[in-house]
């Protein structure tokens, strides 16, 4: 299901990262720990939301040339 407001919830993975980076670099050693989870969490979405993207339109491709060659 889709929501109108989806494009807010592109806007929060860039934040965990930019939370993760800020959190590392300006607390105390012994909380900097607490960050590192989101920092990870965030590089994951990402990273997943690629590679998904990516073989989506790969097998789109596919489908195109088969279909054509069919035709």
């Amino acid at each position: 299901m889709k929501s109108k407001n989806n494009y807010l919830y592109t806007l929060i993975t860039p934040l965990m990262i930019l939370i993760a980076v800020l959190g590392l670099t300006f607390r105390e050693n012994r909380k900097k720990y607490f960050y590192v989870p989101i920092g990870i969490i965030g590089i994951y979405l990402v990273t997943e939301r690629e590679y998904t993207r990516k073989t989506y339109r790969k097998n789109i491709l596919n489908k195109i040339k088969i279909f054509q060659e069919n035709k």
